[in-house]
Parts: structure tokens; sequence; C-alpha cells
């Protein structure tokens, strides 16, 4: 593995939540204030995702008081607590940005109505049990 690639690997959080593109998320962010943080809760659609590995990104919009708004967050990165999917959608498409120009109830996905919601969590990494020193236990030789 070359030098970059070890970096990274390094960097991946060892489970990433199964995202897909038209469900509603509630995105749990740590926010810096100051010398204080605290937890602020971020909820929409997953309208895109992109990249992958280290570099792996979702957006999620929401409307609030009539204003959209769209967030990007790093999936690896250490400021997202954890990812709960609220509700399943239907999307036929990889990228949702035609919910942009929609308005009100037309704004959302349908809901894929015999989906589960389970709050799956893919192992990117796997754990690396430490390995005890193994001693060497004396056989009596058969002669």
């Amino acid at each position: 593995m070359d030098v970059i690639k070890s970096i990274e690997h390094e960097q991946l959080k060892s489970k990433v939540p199964d995202i897909r593109v038209g469900n509603t998320v509630r995105v749990h962010q740590r926010i810096k204030e100051g010398n204080r943080q605290r937890i602020q809760v971020f909820e929409g659609i997953v309208i895109k995702k992109q990249n992958g590995g280290l570099n792996e990104t979702f957006t999620v919009r929401r409307v609030a008081y009539g204003v959209g708004v769209e967030k990007t967050f790093l999936l690896n990165s250490p400021l997202v607590e954890k990812v709960e999917t609220v509700r399943v959608g239907k999307a036929r498409r990889a990228k949702l940005y035609y919910l942009r120009d929609r308005v009100g109830k037309a704004a959302k996905t349908k809901e894929d109505i015999g989906a589960r919601i389970e709050n799956k969590e893919i192992i990117v990494k796997e754990e690396m049990p430490a390995e005890e020193p193994k001693t060497e236990v004396e056989t009596p030789a058969a002669e």
C-alpha cells in the first residue's frame, strides 16, 4: 500500500451508516462554540451521495421556515456522531436535484411502504485484535 492510502485507511471510521438517496435521515453533528461542545440534529432528505473512501459525502436537504437548506456532511468525519434513518423513500435516480424546485408535500419522496427502518452499519475496516504472544508448549517426544 502506498503512503497516501495507508494514511487514509487510518482516518476511516470502522463502521459507517448505510445511507441511501431518498431516505429521510436525522444527522447528529458535534458543534463547537467557543470552548463548549454540543450535539445539533439536522433532519432532511438525502438528495445525493458523492465520492468514496475517506472523501465520501452526502447532502441532506430540508425546508425550514419556507427556506430550503442543504448541508453536506463528510461520512467519515469525527464531527458526525451518528446518522439514523427516519423514513425509507423510493428514489429512481442517484441525485434528487429536482426536489429543489418543489414546494410543500411535493418536496418529499414517496415512502417505501414495505421497507423496514433499519439503522444498518457497514463495516469498512476490520478491528484487529491485539495478538497475544504465543508461548510454545513443550510436548514430550514419543520414543
